[in-house]
Formats: structure tokens, sequence, C-alpha cells
């Protein structure tokens, strides 16, 4: 039912909010897209959200120079989770967070990880496309010739030093995240059962 695939969706994209406003509010450091989001939120009037939904946009226009286009589920991506993490950081839950022990706050960002590795395979199950970092991604790949897990990679660490250099949040948080997003990502996908895109469809995506 197409219905119960977008109700997937936005369930797996609400959960991946989630997940960041819990790396945020930690004041432990988020993931490096993050990074950057937070970053042009320190330099320009935008909230951590619309800088979410601005440097989405900006990437599926690349992508679409190089001849990717946007699915329906890469628009739903690119504004929902900007959103719903704006939604919730204006609602003030976890704020005092930061302020907590420190073994307390290494474990919401942990928690942050699993949720965001949740999300991802509610959003990727619903096999509605791909977030717009990925488009990104995979045109790069094409025009290149370069391993898609080496241009992921370079992407990463692009949005990370610029973000950082912007004055976003980068920490001990941002390397749980990275060291641990793809183990918790690949738990999920076996314990919701969803089949990796590049087995099905001959294509890499996530988030």
């Amino acid at each position: 039912m197409r219905w119960l695939a977008w109700a997937r969706l936005f369930a797996g994209l609400w959960l991946f909010a989630a997940g960041v406003v819990l790396g945020l509010r930690s004041g432990l450091g988020v993931s490096p897209w993050d990074v950057l989001h937070d970053g042009i939120r320190q330099v320009t009037p935008l909230s951590f959200g619309a800088a979410s939904v601005l440097v989405g946009v900006v990437l599926v226009l690349v992508a679409l120079g190089y001849g990717v286009r946007p699915g329906a589920g890469t628009l739903a991506n690119m504004v929902a989770i900007g959103l719903f993490a704006d939604a919730m950081l204006a609602s003030g839950v976890g704020r005092d967070l930061d302020v907590l022990p420190l073994p307390l706050r290494l474990a919401a960002v942990l928690g942050g990880v699993g949720l965001v590795a949740l999300g991802s395979a509610l959003y990727i199950g619903a096999g509605l496309g791909s977030g717009p970092r990925d488009s990104l991604m995979l045109a790069l790949a094409a025009r290149t010739g370069v391993r898609v897990g080496l241009v992921r990679a370079l992407i990463e660490a692009g949005a990370l030093g610029a973000g950082w250099l912007l004055g976003g949040v980068a920490g001990i948080g941002t390397v749980l995240f990275v060291v641990g997003v793809g183990p918790a990502v690949e738990l999920a996908f076996r314990l919701l059962r969803v089949e990796v895109p590049g087995r099905r469809e001959g294509a890499w995506a996530r988030r």
C-alpha cells in the first residue's frame, strides 16, 4: 500500500530527527553533516532545521546538474528532518541534557545513534528514494568513477571540516556517530528485515 510506505517514511524521518536532537542536546558533538548544519546556524539567522533544509536543496540541485533526478522520498527527506528537528528543539525537549553527568550525556549520544539507525532503516525500507546527500554521492561516483564508499567518506569529511570552521559542535559524540552508525544501521536493517537497496536495485543509498 502506497500510504503505508509514506507513513513508514515519515516515521523514519521523525526518528532520525529525534536522534539528531539528542546529539545536539548532549553538547558532545553530532554527525558530520549536522556539524555543518550547526555551523551554518552559528553564523546566519537560520535555525538548525532551516540550515539542514538549505544544505539539502543545494545538494539536490548539484546532483540534478549531474543528471541524478530526486524522487519524492528525496524531497520529503530534504524538508521533513529539518522541520521535525526544529519542532523538537523549540519544544525544549532535552534542554538541560548538556549539564548532566558525562556518562548520561554519552548514553544520550548512543541513544541518538540508535534512533538515527532505526529511522534510516524505516525510511530506506519505504522504497521512496534516497536522501539528498545520497543523490550527490551517487552523482559524483558516477561522474568520477571513484568507489562510492570513498566518495561518501570524502563528502562527509568536507562537511565536517566546513562545519567545524563555522563553529559547529564536534567532539566525542561526532566520533561515536561516525564509528557507531554503520553497525547500528546494519542491526536496524536486520531487526526490521529491510533489504539493502544496493542488493535489490543495484544502487547504494542512505542519508
